[in-house]
């Protein structure tokens, strides 16, 4: 159970960064944006390492409170999830 959650963990990861990638760009050229909500969604579903990541790469949302305290909280959520699987699984 804990490698399945550690690879759901990458990949949504992954689309996390992406989605903040694509927003800042989105962003920069003043077009249709993807919601924080979605954002924010992707973190909460085990993606909250890439999206702290992307955060910092892109630039992007460093200023909103709600991503500078929710993402890392959400992170601790996560791996508090890995942990519980791992114990109880």
């Amino acid at each position: 159970m804990t490698e399945i959650l550690l690879g759901i963990t990458a990949v949504m990861s992954i689309i996390a960064f992406i989605m903040m990638g694509v927003d800042k760009s989105l962003a920069r050229h003043n077009k249709r944006r993807i919601s924080e909500k979605a954002l924010m969604l992707s973190a909460l579903l085990m993606g909250g390492v890439g999206a702290y990541v992307g955060m910092y790469t892109f630039r992007h949302k460093t200023k909103h409170l709600k991503f500078t305290l929710g993402v890392p909280l959400i992170i601790v959520l996560n791996i508090a999830i890995i942990i519980a699987a791992s114990k109880f699984a």
